[in-house]
């Protein structure tokens, strides 16, 4: 059993000088008392600069832990256009068939092959410094499936949007991460269509339950609005925190 994952992102990259950094972390509720080590040891690797991090609203405990240790609101990212996100499930018993412009038609990754997925990404969020080899570190990923990574092909060959899906068996979910359009085939909705698709798919592989993430912020609303458009309806909420960047 995985009781404690953590990913640390310094700005600018993986420079020790950078003036900031960046923790999001899950614990197992099993272990909530890991949470005191995680903030001791986020507090030593990041020393010195300025540290945010994203527990969930709905944890009490690791938001008084938190506090304890000189975290305070972060204040700016819960502004009108602030970084916070939230998190949006939904039950896979009814999902409706999906519908593709004249043209178009949904691939998997396995059947695209890596360069398309790859060019597929880098589309999507350019600029991007994605590439053959980081798609390579995504295909080794223990729950990565080439037939849960969906695409939409443009009838030039296109790769317009594309989603990957991740699979939690044990627990009979699943999540889109990430979900990206190229900006020349947005508003056509290729993404809602994809993302039914891929529901559909997802309750054959056997999830129950889907999500997805989207910023939460009201100067955010495209992704918000399209999760909700397809049925899904908050389940939790990042609530940053910061402290300055001052030696311990």
């Amino acid at each position: 059993m995985l009781a404690l994952r953590v990913f640390v992102t310094r700005g600018g990259g993986c420079r020790v000088d950078n003036a900031e950094a960046c923790l999001t972390y899950q614990v197992h509720p099993d272990h909530a008392g890991l949470i005191d080590e995680v903030i001791d040891w986020y507090d030593g690797t990041a020393a010195g600069i300025e540290r945010t991090v994203k527990p969930s609203a709905a944890d009490g405990f690791a938001l008084k832990r938190w506090a304890a240790h000189g975290y305070e609101t972060d204040s700016a990212a819960l502004g009108d256009t602030g970084s916070w996100t939230q998190l949006n499930e939904r039950d896979l018993t009814d999902v409706e068939q999906p519908v593709l412009p004249a043209g178009f038609r949904f691939r998997t990754a396995d059947e695209a092959g890596p360069e398309a997925a790859v060019q597929a990404h880098l589309d999507a969020w350019t600029p991007s410094a994605y590439s053959a080899e980081s798609y390579e570190g995504v295909r080794r990923a223990p729950r990565y499936r080439g037939d849960l990574h969906i695409l939409v092909e443009a009838p030039d060959g296109t790769m317009a949007s594309s989603t990957i899906m991740w699979l939690d068996e044990a627990n009979r979910t699943a999540e889109f991460e990430p979900v990206g359009t190229h900006p020349e085939y947005r508003r056509l909705g290729l993404a809602r269509a994809m993302l039914l698709h891929g529901m559909r798919r997802a309750r054959t592989a056997g999830a129950t339950h889907m999500t997805v993430a989207c910023l939460g912020a009201p100067g955010h609303p495209r992704a918000r609005g399209l999760s909700y458009g397809l049925g899904f309806r908050e389940l939790s909420r990042d609530a940053p925190l910061v402290k300055a960047g001052v030696v311990d």
